[in-house]
């Protein structure tokens, strides 16, 4: 459907009044077909991750939301007025039960973004009503549910796409494919962080009613609204936020971990939560021919200095990148004897993988008639990535799996595929519980059959 400017306006007035705000980046469309080749879909979901997913679904040609289905009566209200503003007429429910038999032949595939514990039964349901499901990441809170989802996936035949939607941004795509493989050389050591400042639980003037909870399975509003600190319902930070880079270190290597170290804390908050607020982690990751490398990686919500970003360190040169690109959008040239040569440096730069940077030759330092070593002193100005991205950072993702739906693109992130990333972060946790190193076996990485 074509929108005039007065309702384009009017939706994104609806948009600004509840949506947190989200950077745009820049990059080439994903054609997914022609804008009267329509998806109907419906959302179970419209808390904070639901909303900037439907930010993404109302500008994405052929997509029309029908249905939201959220526990919150409150939240309801807000869906039908955010797409209204879009010239989406969407009728809300309660329980996604409900919803799936009443709109089942008005809908085509369902996004799922509800808390962590529900991932399983939602996509699941969703999946055997033979609707295509687009799933939030974590898979989930527990490995044995997040197995189900694969398995059920298989056996209905519908796609399953998980929200790690970096494997998506056509940034990271362009890393992956030519600057990690092609001018990095080994890459021996990857680094991640995400830091987020102390912030108290969030909490509302009218939230749902207890019986409401209670039905659905939240003892409070306190755990209903906070769910990610609360095992029961997410897991903690490391979940939340760091299954999208622990995912960057498996796609970069091409192999799951071997190992993982972690320790974290639990008393930045008074009073302290049930997950932990801070954790620190090194993965070993061994490789087929025999070496070995490491990924360092923090998360902590006690505060923001850096925010967040990746880091891989090659021998040859070092990517820095973050999915907001003022955070991170460069590669770094190692200057040392054997490295790249100035030649092989502007090679990648007429690739066009890279764009020219003033400075990249740097002289040797001479003080007192002593060379200074330049792997201490000297270093190449970063070159900025030739790719950017202009769309909001889920909506390459959520293109992605529509054109699956369409004409049967590949997924970017399928269930088996996150299901790697799932077992790799889930088990941080446990190492940090256990004051030990937890040691994966390969067969940890491939979902088991039904018990």
């Amino acid at each position: 459907m074509e929108f005039d400017r007065r309702t384009f306006v009017k939706g994104a007035a609806a948009t600004a009044a509840f949506l947190p705000s989200f950077n745009i980046l820049r990059a080439d469309d994903i054609t997914i077909g022609p804008k009267d080749d329509t998806i109907n879909v419906a959302m179970i979901g419209f808390g904070a991750e639901g909303k900037v997913l439907a930010a993404s679904l109302v500008r994405i040609p052929g997509v029309r939301v029908r249905a939201v289905c959220d526990i919150w009566k409150f939240e309801q209200q807000r869906a039908k007025a955010f797409f209204k503003g879009y010239g989406h007429a969407v009728t809300t429910y309660e329980d996604y039960r409900d919803m799936l038999a009443k709109e089942d032949k008005n809908i085509d595939a369902v996004v799922v973004a509800t808390p962590d514990w529900m991932h399983c039964e939602h996509t699941c349901a969703c999946l055997r009503a033979g609707k295509h499901v687009y799933c939030e990441k974590e898979m989930s809170n527990r490995l044995e549910l997040a197995a189900e989802m694969c398995r059920v996936q298989k056996e209905t035949g519908k796609l399953l796409q998980i929200g790690h939607q970096r494997r998506s941004n056509p940034r990271y795509r362009h890393c992956f494919e030519h600057v990690v493989p092609s001018m990095l050389g080994r890459v021996t050591t990857a680094y991640a962080q995400w830091n987020r400042t102390l912030a108290p639980f969030f909490s509302y003037k009218k939230p749902p009613k207890q019986e409401i909870l209670t039905k659905y399975g939240y003892a409070n509003a306190e755990q209903f609204h906070n769910w990610r600190w609360f095992y029961k319902y997410g897991g903690g930070s490391m979940v939340d936020l760091g299954s999208h880079q622990i995912d960057l270190f498996i796609w970069a290597w091409g192999v799951p971990p071997s190992s993982v170290t972690a320790i974290g804390g639990k008393d930045a908050f008074n009073p302290p939560r049930q997950a932990y607020d801070r954790m620190y982690c090194i993965y070993e990751f061994k490789m087929p021919d025999g070496t070995k490398n490491e990924a360092i990686y923090q998360v902590i919500s006690s505060n923001a200095r850096g925010g967040f970003y990746e880091q891989f360190m090659g021998v040859n040169a070092s990517l820095t990148i973050a999915e907001i690109s003022a955070r991170g959008n460069t590669v770094q040239r190692e200057l040392r004897q054997g490295g790249l040569s100035d030649a092989e440096w502007q090679a990648f730069i007429d690739k066009g993988w890279i764009l020219p940077s003033e400075g990249d030759k740097v002289k040797k330092e001479v003080t007192k008639d002593i060379a200074v070593d330049t792997r201490i002193s000297a270093q190449a100005n970063g070159n900025a990535l030739a790719i950017e991205m202009n769309k909001p950072a889920h909506m390459p993702h959520l293109e992605n799996f529509f054109a699956a739906c369409r004409h049967g693109e590949t997924l970017n992130c399928p269930a088996e595929l996150a299901y790697e990333s799932a077992v790799a972060v889930l088990a941080a946790n446990k190492s940090a519980d256990t004051h030990a190193k937890h040691i994966f076996k390969p067969e940890d990485f491939k979902v088991p059959p039904r018990a």
